[in-house]
């Protein structure tokens, strides 16, 4: 039976006569919300990430909830924040003394992450539901929980090993096995789902020559080499986007866009500046791009959103019940989106504290109430963010430069009880 919520931007045909659409979600990594043509950055190229914003409904002021990509993905496969389904760090705890590189190689960092995955088991995931409903499920790029079938993915190219392993071959080296799992699907005549989360923008920063030189001379060496990283990036997704039309496949088949977290790069080195693992926009931070030919129309959408939208909206556009108590709201759902004024978030540490227990590895939570964000730490200050309540005004202030909260003590008390009331750790 179809779904019977007014969505407002939806317009469903007949049970007789519409198919399931086919979903496919690209997933950028390391990718500040500012690097993109149509964001109007000065140097960066995007043609086909332009023409698919042109062509979606295109939230600018999307966010991931945690500014770290294993917890991230997390959030994003599950609709859960890293505190609910438990993953909220990169890695398990690091033993005293002992190096990552070393910890990465022992059995304890083996059973560490067997809990991690089985966190993730423990709770309903995007790709799982779809295959209970008739989907192929195909899983490609990064991925941390195990093998790809642990996520409730049909089909994988991720055998277990961290980051992804020969997941990590798409974009960069091919993208022929989706190309073979989408022939596949249409096929058999059944709706497909993709997870395309190539490393990219992500290091190695190792572009092609050719798209290098475009950037030389518009930054330092190391800007350059990322700014190419992101155009290379965008060639990928117009191959997979014009496969989609080759095969006449675009007009049933909903595209969702976003970045797992956000990037700075430091002009002078490989590493980011005040971005991926922080508290801070630049971390946390995305475009969300939902296009889905006919049925949703294209604008610029000044509404808040959250990565953990992304199942909601899916699975009610897939026709497929979500699972009870999401803190998501479905984009497609035009009253809630009006009624939203509130986004909040949590940073965790690199390396978890305790697997079990989230509270004892958080870091900072934040909220954003209109254009007001609060950042409150749990731990003192250091590389990652603040050691004391900050706020900042976001319409005045994007690139969160000036700390509001010594002259303003009555919008951080306010903030402080709606950030309590949603997630308090120290209960």
């Amino acid at each position: 039976m179809r779904l019977s919520l007014a969505l407002g931007f939806l317009l469903f045909t007949s049970v007789a006569t519409a198919a399931p659409p086919n979903v496919v979600l690209i997933v950028s990594d390391d990718h500040a919300w500012t690097d993109y043509g149509f964001m109007r950055h000065p140097h960066v190229k995007t043609p086909h990430l332009d023409k698919l914003a042109a062509q979606s409904l295109a939230f600018t002021r999307g966010y991931v909830p945690t500014s770290l990509c294993c917890p991230s993905l997390a959030s994003l496969v599950t609709g859960l924040y890293p505190h609910q389904h438990k993953v909220t760090s990169n890695d398990p705890p690091l033993p005293a003394g002992m190096k990552a590189a070393e910890f990465q190689k022992s059995q304890a960092f083996l059973d560490g992450r067997e809990r991690m995955n089985k966190h993730l088991e423990a709770v309903p995931t995007l790709p799982k539901l779809l295959a209970e409903n008739g989907y192929r499920c195909l899983q490609t790029g990064k991925w941390w929980q195990g093998d790809f079938k642990r996520g409730g993915f049909t089909h994988g190219m991720t055998k277990g090993v961290r980051h992804g392993d020969e997941g990590l071959d798409i974009g960069r080296k091919t993208m022929q096995p989706i190309y073979d799992f989408i022939g596949e699907s249409t096929k058999e005549g059944k709706p497909f789902f993709v997870w395309y989360a190539p490393m990219m923008p992500h290091t190695p920063h190792n572009p092609p020559a050719e798209l290098l030189k475009k950037y030389e001379g518009k930054g330092t060496p190391s800007e350059a080499k990322y700014w190419a990283m992101i155009e290379w990036f965008d060639q990928t997704c117009g191959e997979l986007l014009n496969h989609l039309d080759e095969k006449k496949l675009t007009d049933n088949t909903i595209v969702v866009y976003l970045a797992d977290n956000g990037w700075i790069q430091d002009p002078k080195g490989t590493l980011s500046v005040r971005s991926k693992r922080t508290p801070y926009d630049a971390g946390l931070r995305t475009p969300i791009l939902l296009r889905w030919p006919g049925r949703v129309k294209p604008r610029v959408a000044e509404e808040l959103a959250i990565s953990l939208d992304i199942m909601p909206t899916l699975l009610n556009a897939c026709d497929i019940v979500p699972p009870k108590d999401l803190p998501g709201v479905s984009l497609l759902d035009v009253a809630a989106l009006k009624g939203r004024t509130t986004l909040f978030g949590e940073c965790f540490t690199h390396n978890a504290v305790d697997l079990d227990v989230p509270a004892k590895s958080i870091r900072h939570r934040w909220v954003i109430d209109g254009h007001w964000k609060l950042i409150v730490p749990h731990v003192p200050a250091d590389a990652d963010g603040p050691g004391k309540p900050e706020l900042y005004d976001l319409a005045a202030d994007p690139e969160e430069k000036t700390d509001l909260a010594a002259g303003k003590p009555e919008q951080v008390k306010a903030l402080t009880a709606k950030l309590d009331a949603w997630w308090n750790p120290g209960r």
